[in-house]
């Protein structure tokens, strides 16, 4: 027998917070059911697989970025037992360009472990989802709600911006205290019957809707009971969070080429780019201004002995890349070797021909500024 979590009914809770509205999931339910989005590719389905695997996917990325992702990702794994049973680097080469890679990694770790522990088969219990690599609680209510009909919460960015706005909740909604209010009211307002509408309906009043910038309040639903409508307030909630300066970072990184095959680097497990291949780097040899330090020759050459010696160094166009924490400025820089040597001690660096760059496991800059160089150089069909 499966565990549905349970969930009390609306009434003021013990902090003194009151989201009785009865008619609160009854208008998401029929605003649903008439305006929300009923055509998306991991809709109309009970596969707990294709629903974790959007999930996951939708985690701080856009419907639109995710669709093309989502329908080659289950081309090449069709359920949990072929992604379970895949390589490392094939994971993170269909997830490549996605970004916020350490779910790829979460994700092939949470099919291993499906497969093992429970027979390829997604427990319908969101506590037992949420304890799997990758899964936060409002993730699990949510497979759980749309692949079993469990009556479930679930608190996404979208749903925290609603509920901000419906009640006047003040405070930024990462803050531990806003957060557990929000958790509450998401428990107090969930529907008897109908779950899989409801938990759509939020989601898709989130996104379509009640969005950050330019909500389309006369059309919602929820208008006629929003505190932030009614008090002026919806440019101001939900609360931003603190600004905090950005970190800024510097890094060299150099394209090293061997006639049709550039020199790449496996990157550790962990931090940025986790398991994907990416340029060999050299960190702080490059001033703020993009230009390279006095040292930065020599460093070049000692860098590339194991792998050759030193035709010629060309400096390319400098980018950066914002992270979630921070700012990588990357000053690029063309290697060509007068002769390549056999790689000894080196298993974390590998030749790879230049015509299969554009299916590579490569971080998405690192990938536009090969397939650029290389195009330049007529290198690529």
């Amino acid at each position: 027998m499966k565990r549905v979590a349970a969930a009390p009914s609306a009434r003021a809770d013990s902090a003194g917070e009151d989201f009785s509205d009865p008619g609160f999931s009854d208008a998401v339910i029929r605003w649903q059911k008439q305006h929300g989005r009923h055509a998306l590719p991991w809709q109309n389905t009970r596969d707990a697989y294709r629903i974790w695997l959007s999930e996951i996917m939708l985690q701080q990325t856009q419907v639109t970025a995710v669709i093309p992702y989502y329908r080659r990702f289950l081309e090449r794994f069709p359920d949990v037992a072929a992604l379970a049973a895949a390589q490392p680097e094939d994971v993170m080469a269909h997830w490549s360009g996605l970004g916020y890679y350490s779910r790829a990694r979460n994700l092939h770790r949470c099919a291993q472990q499906v497969q093992a522990q429970y027979g390829g088969v997604f427990p319908s219990d969101p506590v037992l989802l949420a304890e799997l690599p990758g899964i936060g609680r409002s993730t699990a209510a949510a497979i759980s709600a749309f692949a079993y009909g469990t009556r479930a919460a679930i608190l996404d960015g979208n749903v925290k911006r609603v509920f901000c706005r419906v009640f006047g909740i003040d405070g930024f909604p990462g803050a531990k205290p806003v957060e557990d209010t929000l958790w509450r009211s998401a428990v107090a307002l969930l529907p008897q019957s109908d779950v899989e509408a409801y938990t759509q309906g939020l989601m898709d009043l989130g996104a379509t809707i009640c969005t950050r910038s330019r909500p389309s309040c006369m059309d919602c639903p929820l208008a006629q009971r929003c505190v932030a409508l009614a008090t002026d307030r919806v440019r101001l909630l939900p609360v931003r969070k603190p600004k905090k300066a950005v970190p800024e970072r510097h890094t060299s990184m150099l394209v090293i080429t061997d006639k049709n095959q550039v020199l790449l680097e496996q990157r550790p497990g962990t931090g940025i780019w986790g398991g994907l291949l990416s340029l060999p780097e050299l960190d702080r040899l490059t001033r703020e201004d993009s230009a390279p330090s006095e040292h930065f020759e020599s460093a070049v050459a000692q860098a590339i002995a194991p792998f050759g010696e030193l035709a010629s160094c060309e400096r390319l166009q400098p980018f950066a890349h914002v992270f979630t924490h921070f700012k990588l400025h990357i000053a690029p820089y063309r290697i060509r070797l007068a002769h390549r040597v056999p790689m000894v001690g080196q298993a974390d660096h590998v030749w790879y021909p230049t015509d299969k760059l554009a299916e590579a496991p490569l971080p998405a800059p690192v990938k536009k500024l090969l397939l650029a160089v290389f195009r330049e150089a007529d290198l690529l069909p």
